[in-house]
């Protein structure tokens, strides 16, 4: 009699994962090279975003000092060009916007003490708009009120 022999399927080799596989580095390069022509692309439409800014304070009145600081930095609320608004993120930082009090009206607040007062940022925005240099322009700034208080 004879054996019969038992044939069994051979176990297919499992291909372990390589980050040397060719495959995956002609992958990778052109996923890379998408995400770089899709980020390109979305810079040159018109873009809202929000950047953090410096300011400073000029011309404070002689005979009083602000007690109570002022933000050294105000959100401003941006409408422009990707690029502007890139550029302005990367170097736009460095010269800070100026306030200057013999320009602004500051008004005293109603329900606090006679040395309080205030000024609304929305009345600021076409002046900080000519300060900078950019296509961007500012649609709001945060906080919208500065309070502060003289000595």
């Amino acid at each position: 009699m004879e054996k019969k022999k038992e044939i069994r399927p051979e176990k297919p080799v499992k291909k372990k994962f390589s980050f040397n596989n060719r495959n995956f580095i002609v992958f990778a390069f052109f996923l890379l090279l998408s995400f770089i022509f899709w980020y390109l692309n979305s810079l040159g439409k018109d873009l809202d975003t929000s950047i953090r800014y410096p300011v400073r304070y000029t011309n404070m009145p002689k005979d009083k000092g602000v007690a109570e600081d002022l933000p050294s930095r105000v959100y401003l609320h941006l409408s422009g060009p990707g690029y502007s608004i890139l550029r302005m993120k990367v170097t736009g930082n460095n010269t800070p916007l100026t306030i200057d009090f013999a320009k602004v009206s500051y008004r005293p607040t109603r329900n606090r003490g006679s040395a309080d007062y205030y000024i609304l940022t929305s009345g600021l925005i076409q002046n900080l708009n000519s300060q900078i240099k950019s296509e961007c322009r500012i649609t709001s700034i945060k906080p919208d009120t500065l309070f502060f208080s003289f000595k």
